[in-house]
């Protein structure tokens, strides 16, 4: 497995069997994950289809449940009949309000309904990118900083080496695993998951793991 391009190729995704393989690996090389490991097996794929419908949950997954907005989701899904790109875009603001969109939210959205109608962004072409040229392409719209862009390119494209460290779960995660006295702030939660190189995906799924089985979720 590999994050960037090579001889004109896509960048590989991960498949069940190659987290499989990834999550022994990262087990042999940290005690810490070995734990995981053994308790719970390899982690999940956890994946979500790439496209515009999946770019607006984790806009709207941005500092809320995943209940509430999966909930808000629906409520988009029950007013539009498919989410698109027009259609959204078609509802304009204060219809996204109407529905329970914050106004920070409905610009998001609206921003990136645009973006992709204009041909700002194609997200089919990020499935050729580089991790780096993908994140950047998602980065420039306003609204998506680096946790929604590592989430898609984690979730969506599959890449084998994204480490969301902004991601509350992750953070929780990792002080219990390392047994941290406090929350390791993003530049030292960077510097853990150096040792997961290159397989950074595999080993926030198996954190993820973690922190929902600690929750009763798992």
């Amino acid at each position: 497995m590999h994050t960037g391009r090579t001889g004109g190729q896509a960048p590989r995704r991960i498949t069940r069997a190659s987290v499989a393989e990834a999550a022994g690996l990262l087990a042999r090389r940290d005690p810490d994950l070995a734990q995981i490991m053994r308790a719970h097996g390899p982690p999940p794929l956890w994946s979500r289809p790439s496209g515009f419908p999946t770019l607006v949950r984790i806009i709207l997954e941005q500092q809320v449940s995943l209940a509430s907005a999966k909930a808000l989701y629906k409520r988009l899904e029950l007013a539009l009949g498919e989410v698109t790109a027009a259609r959204l875009a078609g509802m304009r603001e204060d219809g996204l309000r109407s529905l329970g969109f914050t106004r920070q939210k409905a610009a998001y959205c609206i921003a990136a309904a645009d973006s992709v109608l204009n041909g700002e962004l194609d997200l089919k072409s990020l499935a050729k990118a580089s991790d780096a040229d993908a994140r950047a392409a998602l980065m420039r719209l306003k609204g998506i900083g680096p946790w929604s862009a590592d989430i898609y390119l984690l979730m969506s494209l599959l890449r084998p080496d994204v480490w969301p460290s902004g991601d509350l779960a992750l953070v929780s995660a990792v002080r219990a695993l390392k047994r941290l006295s406090g929350p390791p702030a993003p530049p030292r939660l960077e510097a853990i998951a150096e040792a997961w190189r290159p397989y950074r995906s595999v080993a926030a799924r198996m954190l993820w793991q973690h922190y929902l089985a600690g929750k009763g979720a798992a």
